[in-house]
């Protein structure tokens, strides 16, 4: 028996692609899925039944999964998907934020607009249904949450400013997260994936056949590094990547510090700018 069996998971944005994978995923091994998708396009625009789908290929292939169509950018509409986890199930275990939406462009041609409403899908969305699943987890001692970050916010990537800025600051949700639940057994980690999805055709060049998609980009493949961090032995607080069956974690390495003392100056720092720069003896951060 799989160790997700009777377990309760929400996978937002999981009408198609790499959300799809994950719901599926969590179904075959026995957990109770909440389906969550808008419906919209990639730019975050109209509505529609992809949720509806995911959750009859569930239910045809002998799993238990609901629908919930909100956004997550809305307070109201982020509650609503974890009250409906606790209405239909009586508990929720799991929480996969992978909603999200893209609106690229350079940061001269970037509008605010564009830029606010990336940023209140990917982090502020991600905050919202969080919050909403927190006291749920924080009083059963259990829960395990994945935040889908991007390295595009990790490394950078050319124009995607609002994109990157909403996923890099995830991470820095996920840390404090991290150090919260712990001691409650609420383990909260990132993902960067990578895979073929109607997200990454907007890229330009890229024109993928989603119905065919090559077996070496397939979100399937993303799904695994989820799993894992969603399982009993999850770590806590960890980055990790997940593309084309290859997975890695990145961690933020530090040198050792130029000591120059309290009263120190511009002038005192340019002569150990060299010392300040070097990471030959960098070591992970820890917190």
């Amino acid at each position: 028996m799989s160790e997700f069996e009777g377990k309760v998971a929400i996978v937002t944005g999981a009408g198609g692609g790499i959300g799809r994978s994950h719901a599926i995923e969590f179904a075959k091994r026995g957990a109770k899925v909440v389906v969550n998708d808008l419906g919209g396009d990639v730019h975050g625009t109209g509505q529609g039944d992809t949720a509806d789908q995911v959750v009859e290929e569930i239910r045809s292939a002998g799993g238990d999964a609901i629908a919930n169509k909100a956004s997550v950018a809305d307070r109201d509409g982020a509650k609503s998907i974890v009250d409906d986890a606790i209405r239909a199930y009586g508990r929720v275990d799991i929480l996969v934020n992978n909603a999200g939406i893209l609106r690229d462009k350079t940061f001269k041609k970037v509008t605010l607009d564009d830029f606010d409403l990336v940023v209140q899908v990917h982090l502020t969305g991600t905050a919202y249904v969080t919050h909403a699943a927190w006291p749920h987890m924080y009083d059963q001692r259990y829960g395990r949450i994945v935040f889908t970050s991007s390295g595009s916010g990790i490394f950078g990537n050319y124009g995607q400013s609002n994109y990157g800025a909403a996923k890099m600051g995830m991470l820095g949700l996920a840390n404090v997260l991290a150090l919260e639940g712990g001691p409650r057994n609420v383990h909260v980690n990132c993902l960067g994936p990578g895979a073929a999805t109607r997200m990454t055709n907007t890229v330009p060049g890229r024109n993928d056949d989603l119905e065919n998609v090559d077996p070496g980009r397939s979100p399937n493949l993303v799904s695994p590094a989820v799993l894992f961090m969603c399982s009993e032995g999850a770590p806590n607080g960890c980055v990790i990547h997940a593309s084309g069956g290859r997975y890695t974690r990145s961690v933020i390495y530090v040198n050792e510090p130029v000591q120059l003392g309290s009263d120190a100056t511009y002038e005192d720092l340019v002569p150990h700018i060299e010392s300040l720069m070097d990471m030959s003896n960098a070591k992970p951060r820890s917190r």
